[in-house]
């Protein structure tokens, strides 16, 4: 503890403790129940920026974007009852993406629990199965204690989310207690003997396979990864929305092991004698429904790299599971000696011709062509840009036409939460203002969270905002095209003119219905010096880069028949 132990509100404590830890940007909605924070929040302006949202979900969403961008704890604070509800949209995504989080919610007086009080939920049964740990603070001089254990379980093992519970009077009770130090991180480390284990599996392969995902990652990993893996000519595919954990421009890069996977991708996961995962969880999405590997026992040989030794073996029994964080297991591989007699060359040549193929230009249906779109995209962004995107069919432009090249150009939601893109181009702006911002949104998803580009105006966040128009919830058309033919319901939507709701929040808008008319507008959305929103009309039938609706009815139908 530090001697900082002058008389303090409880209030005052919280926020010392954050600027403690480091915390420089923080995303809220107000609320009366955490008033006495938000009141020492007001003298902390010149350390922290508090970031004022719309909806609690588009803040818990802008903290995650952050945490999952900078690597450090996104901080929120939200009200009790449906403030917290709201909230744990972003709490959820923060938990399956393994991304550091701390959810500060103000809750009822310590004399009012456990009689319904005014907005009184028990946050313990609310947030347990969603968080790493969730704790309510009933003493004020047990802040620094319990908020310094919150950063520590937030950032260390598997990151995660915490939530901690600020009862009213608590915060303005006041006492003498002492600052706590910055938080510490601390990984696992492989052994020597795993590692030793680990290239004599790699050096008996014929057909190794990489994938990478999860959280915990930074540059230096990442890099230190690739080097690696050019050394040893591996394959490498990246889990669901991690494509920016490897150079998609490198002549190793294999593909995206998400939803959708290139069925070529997929199948040379199954033919691998030797999988090596490092970080992902191989969860459902990585997984295509846990049908690509076997379960318990995997028919290849598999090594599992991940910073928390619950994950190993919770699904697959691997011949080699490592506890270790992402970069103590790099470092180590750097000191392995490369493989001189590769079989695998061929392998990994042809992993890489059958990506180039899956990203060729796809025609859809209509005037506007996305395929063409993405494909100027990645020759005008820098390598730099951070692309968001939330949930939904439109996604799968960013995720399979674009190539990530650098760590942390990739912000999207692995749990398929919508809703997300629009907060967390925000997010990714405050936190990154000197590189480009480019917000994918489907129409649906948008509106879920649209709203937070007027905090997008208020903070000149200025991102430009992608709002792909087709009318309808596509992605749950789509399987209702393949399951119910012909029969539409509850997937039509009748949109906005997105580009008045834009001009009316104050930002630059402008519609584009032609392919041509796209790289002028997104130029003058870039020079505009405040957010831009750009409506991109495309036809309803171009639900899928490689069918229509019409097609997938067609299909289905065919099979019914039959």
């Amino acid at each position: 503890m530090s001697q900082n132990i002058t008389p303090r509100n409880g209030g005052r404590i919280l926020i010392d403790a954050l600027i403690q830890h480091g915390v420089d940007l923080a995303f809220c909605v107000p609320g009366e129940s955490y008033l006495a924070a938000l009141d020492a929040l007001h003298d902390a302006q010149d350390r922290i920026r508090l970031v004022v949202c719309r909806q609690e979900g588009g803040a818990a969403y802008m903290a995650e974007a952050y945490g999952k961008l900078t690597g450090k704890p996104g901080i929120c604070f939200v009200t009790r009852g449906p403030g917290a509800t709201n909230a744990s949209i972003g709490v959820h995504t923060a938990f399956q993406d393994s991304t550091p989080m701390i959810l500060f919610i103000g809750q009822v007086a310590r004399d009012q629990v456990e009689r319904e009080a005014f907005q009184e939920i028990d946050f313990r049964r609310m947030f347990g199965p969603m968080v790493k740990w969730v704790a309510e603070i009933d003493d004020a001089a047990r802040i620094p204690e319990l908020v310094s254990q919150a950063f520590h379980r937030a950032m260390n093992g598997r990151p995660g989310p915490v939530v901690l519970a600020l009862p009213e009077d608590m915060l303005t009770d006041i006492v003498k207690v002492g600052d706590a130090m910055h938080y510490k991180v601390s990984r696992p480390h492989p052994g020597g003997e795993e590692m030793a284990a680990f290239r004599n599996l790699l050096a008996k392969a014929e057909r190794p396979l990489v994938i990478l995902g999860g959280g915990g990652w930074d540059a230096d990993a990442v890099a230190g990864f690739r080097r690696f893996a050019e050394a040893n000519n591996l394959p490498v595919g990246c889990a669901f929305r991690c494509q920016d954990l490897f150079d998609n421009t490198s002549e190793n890069y294999a593909g995206d092991v998400g939803i959708g996977i290139n069925p070529k991708l997929a199948q040379r996961i199954k033919d691998s004698d030797l999988l090596i995962a490092i970080g992902a969880r191989l969860g459902e999405m990585t997984t295509s429904g846990y049908t690509l590997i076997d379960i318990p026992v995997p028919a290849q040989k598999l090594v599992h790299v991940h910073a928390s030794a619950e994950e190993l073996g919770r699904v697959y029994q691997a011949s080699l599971p490592i506890n270790s964080g992402m970069g103590a297991f790099v470092q180590a591989l750097g000191k392995l000696p490369a493989i001189a007699n590769r079989p695998w060359d061929a392998w990994t040549r042809a992993a890489r011709a059958d990506y180039l193929e899956s990203i060729q230009l796809a025609s859809i249906p209509g005037a506007l062509q996305m395929g063409e779109i993405m494909a100027w995209l990645r020759e005008r962004l820098p390598a730099d840009a951070i692309l968001t995107n939330g949930a939904g069919n439109y996604a799968t432009w960013s995720h399979r036409f674009y190539r990530y090249r650098k760590f942390r150009t990739q912000l999207g939601p692995t749990n398929g939460s919508m809703g997300y893109g629009v907060p967390a181009g925000v997010a990714a702006k405050l936190a990154a203002p000197e590189r480009i911002v480019v917000s994918f949104n489907g129409d649906g998803c948008f509106m879920m969270n649209g709203q937070e580009l007027a905090t997008a105006v208020q903070y000149g966040a200025n991102v430009v905002f992608l709002v792909i128009n087709n009318g309808m919830y596509g992605t749950i058309r789509m399987h209702q095209e393949k399951t119910y033919p012909g029969r539409v319901s509850g997937t039509e939507l009748r949109n906005p003119d997105f580009v008045a709701l834009a001009r009316a929040y104050g930002a630059h808008g402008e519609l584009v219905e032609k392919t041509a008319d796209f790289a002028p507008a997104f130029e003058r959305a870039l020079a505009a010096g405040r957010p831009a929103l750009l409506e991109l009309r495309i036809d309803p039938e171009a639900i899928t880069p490689k069918a229509s609706l019409s097609q997938l009815r067609e299909a289905a139908l065919k099979a019914q028949r039959a």
